[in-house]
């Protein structure tokens, strides 16, 4: 009796455990969760003082800068004075949307366009100080960004809500329907003014950077180092940007296994 129950539970394992391979088989692996990768990243951004302090020691040597560029600016200047600064992670913070991520995965309706459409986001340390001063010295301060053309009015009355200065249509430059990267707005607006300054928390935000590889991104970094600090000024993002694309050769649709497979491919260790 011993014998034939232990047969009959053998034959059932192995019955159950065929079903099992059968269905992964059919189904295919558990997609990965990739945005539960990034706690830590976005956990520090929110919650560590060093991110706070990194944003005010940026928008403070921004301020030093300007003196000192508006100071030895000739009189006889014929192009106005402006500074360029991106929107995402450099003057508004959007850590909350992807604190969302990181608790409920992906799957939920909830993407970056609805996101900007609530036009909740606050402001990140030392940002609107800076832009007041900038706008009190009588400069010219463009918002150039890869917010989609289509969220103008929700990223203006974002940008109204926390204060900053010089918010209308022309001052806000959105990416325009088949446009890659922002060089062009770049132009548009050193046709009639000098940039002073840059702000950005992505390579991205300067010229020069686009579409680079990792390697070629740390290479032209190292080759313009006397730059950061005098005219570009970048604040820290580890949760998303170019940095993380690069990786990917740009190509966001590969699998989460494949973005997975590469990130790690990258991590560096003594060997």
């Amino acid at each position: 009796m011993i014998r034939k129950t232990k047969w009959v539970v053998l034959v059932l394992v192995g019955f159950l455990l065929n079903g099992v391979s059968v269905k992964a088989e059919t189904q295919g692996s558990p997609s990965l969760n990739l945005y539960e990768q990034n706690t830590m990243s976005v956990l520090w951004f929110q919650s560590s003082a060093e991110a706070k302090a990194l944003y005010y020691q940026g928008y403070n040597l921004g301020r030093m800068r300007l003196d000192e560029l508006l100071k030895n600016r000739p009189k006889t200047a014929v192009l106005r004075p402006a500074v360029v600064l991106d929107i995402d992670e450099t003057i508004l913070d959007n850590s909350p949307h992807q604190a969302w991520f990181v608790l409920h995965g992906q799957g939920i309706p909830f993407n970056w366009n609805k996101w900007f459409n609530r036009g909740t986001a606050k402001a990140l340390p030392g940002a609107i100080e800076f832009l007041q001063y900038a706008n009190a010295r009588g400069v010219d301060i463009y918002y150039i960004s890869n917010r989609d053309e289509a969220q103008k009015e929700a990223t203006a009355k974002n940008l109204q809500l926390v204060g900053a200065p010089q918010v209308n249509y022309e001052h806000i430059l959105l990416q325009q329907p088949g446009e890659k990267g922002k060089e062009t707005r770049r132009k548009y607006v050193s046709k009639t003014h000098e940039i002073l300054l840059y702000f950005g928390d992505n390579l991205g935000d300067f010229s020069g950077f686009d579409g680079l590889t990792v390697s070629e991104r740390t290479s032209e970094v190292n080759k313009r180092r006397d730059e950061f600090g005098r005219k570009l000024i970048v604040f820290p993002n580890p949760m998303y940007g170019d940095w993380e694309g690069a990786i990917y050769d740009y190509n966001y649709r590969k699998s989460n296994e494949e973005k997975d497979r590469l990130r790690k491919k990258f991590l560096q260790i003594h060997r």
